[in-house]
């Protein structure tokens, strides 16, 4: 998805993911942040500590809402993260700054800026 959706190269890369205990690899809710992580690799930057990335990519570079996505970012609110980016139909939560983003590409631009990402 980050080749065809975003224009990020990863397809000359070995990609690892490793989790935390608890988290299952088959969890969609992941999908963003590893995307998000993989090419911020790539590009050499990272997100802000105090950021949470939740939402699952589809085929077609959309990002989808996730299951209990409520409970998760307020659980994230509750550890200190200020920040989620996420789907558009991402609820508010008390204390957490929102930044919804349709596609896969608009979250890159988001995150990291889509002109470091082409250039990446």
């Amino acid at each position: 998805m980050l080749e065809e959706r975003a224009g990020v190269t990863v397809g000359r890369s070995d990609v690892y993911a490793s989790v935390a205990g608890g988290v299952r690899i088959a969890e969609p809710g992941v999908d963003l942040a590893i995307a998000l992580a993989v090419a911020g690799t790539r590009a050499q930057r990272s997100l802000p500590g105090d950021t949470v990335v939740i939402g699952e990519v589809g085929l077609g570079g959309e990002i989808r809402q996730v299951a209990q996505v409520e409970r998760r970012l307020a659980e994230a609110a509750r550890l200190g993260f200020a920040r989620a980016i996420g789907p558009p139909s991402m609820p508010a939560v008390p204390g957490m700054e929102r930044a919804s983003v349709a596609t896969l590409a608009d979250a890159l631009a988001l995150a990291y800026g889509a002109r470091s990402m082409r250039a990446a």
